[in-house]
């Protein structure tokens, strides 16, 4: 990948952020716009997510408590927002949306964990782990069907379509992570179609969602589904650069991935210019390694520079990201969206 030389003053903006604040601030600076309909979001999801089965109530309770930081659905709502000016409150169908991508999400995290055999999620106890995985199986059944509920209540067709589509992708996308298990060939295409579908797919919806929600203007939801997209690529890139800093507390230690017999971008990279690198790869995709091996694979493919050119091409796919905003007609917004994606990319959880 090759950065251009002429980016975007947004771009440029993107870059000195870091000197001028920190996370927690950027975090805050970005929810401003969103910050009411977060309230009446959280009452609604809340409200949403209750039932009089111990179990089912049990587990929802657990997710409820250690809800993260709400990422997809401010994303929506931005893009809501960032088609005008109107100081308005965001209609409740708009809300109703978001409910339904958040709710999507968390189920697909249950059926991942129960996949990936899984006991913690972000330093909790996995669904899984706190029931077993038969009920677990019943609880992302459960806030699938909570999700399609709030889909309809959008009262859009094309946002039930796109819902609809995006549980496709996330299940082709855990299926193609399997046969990529499997495979002997590794390379960036099969790892970037990974991402595409179990990740940025998430994004680029309810970017695209919050824009038709809120105006008819096809040009302007093309590019929150682009923005979203690359915004989601970045977002992955950074959760999986973390696997290779031991120093990053982010509940999974270093290597946590290829102990699942996952090869992310680092590694791949580094296997093209090490054999003793893609030995250790293809060890790992058997689940012949040893934490040892899965150790030394880790420091071999930060000294082949596969940290640095991961971070390098999530920098690329955050200056077109950002060279997007300029379209965004509520700038206020934009800035935001910038805030968002920089915090994305930065992010240290």
């Amino acid at each position: 990948m090759k950065k251009s030389d002429n980016f975007h003053p947004f771009c440029v903006n993107l870059q000195l952020i870091t000197f001028t604040i920190t996370l927690v601030e950027i975090l805050e600076e970005l929810r401003k716009p969103v910050e009411a309909d977060l309230e009446r979001f959280n009452v609604m999801l809340q409200e949403s997510l209750h039932s009089s089965n111990k179990i089912l109530n049990l587990a929802l309770e657990h997710l409820v408590k250690r809800r993260g930081k709400q990422m997809r659905p401010i994303l929506l709502m931005l893009a809501a927002r960032g088609a005008n000016n109107s100081p308005e409150v965001l209609d409740d169908k708009i809300l109703h949306a978001a409910i339904a991508m958040e709710l999507l999400h968390t189920a697909s995290l249950v059926h991942d964990d129960i996949v990936d055999e899984s006991d913690r999620r972000r330093g909790h106890k996995s669904i899984n782990s706190l029931l077993d995985n038969k009920a677990a199986v019943l609880v992302g059944d459960f806030l699938l069907s909570k999700s399609i509920e709030h889909a309809v209540a959008s009262g859009n067709f094309r946002v039930v379509e796109l819902i609809s589509n995006v549980g496709i992708m996330l299940s082709d996308g855990e299926l193609l992570q399997l046969s990529n298990v499997e495979s002997d060939i590794i390379d960036e295409s099969s790892y970037y179609e990974v991402i595409r579908k179990k990740t940025a797919s998430l994004f680029s919806a309810c970017a695209e969602i919050g824009a038709l929600l809120s105006t008819d203007n096809e040009g302007y939801i093309f590019t929150m589904k682009r923005f979203g997209m690359l915004l989601g690529i970045c977002f992955q890139l950074r959760d999986d650069i973390f696997d290779y800093d031991p120093s990053h507390d982010v509940g999974k230690p270093s290597g946590n991935d290829m102990k699942e017999g996952k090869l992310t971008l680092p590694v791949i990279f580094a296997s093209q210019k090490n054999e003793l690198v893609r030995d250790l790869a293809m060890k790992v995709r058997r689940f012949e390694a040893s934490a040892e091996e899965i150790e030394h694979l880790v420091q071999l493919a930060r000294h082949e520079g596969g940290v640095v050119y991961a971070e390098a091409a999530m920098t690329d796919f955050s200056h077109m990201a950002s060279g997007l905003l300029e379209d965004v007609p509520n700038k206020g917004v934009a800035k935001s969206m910038l805030n968002y994606l920089y915090y994305s990319s930065k992010r240290d959880i």
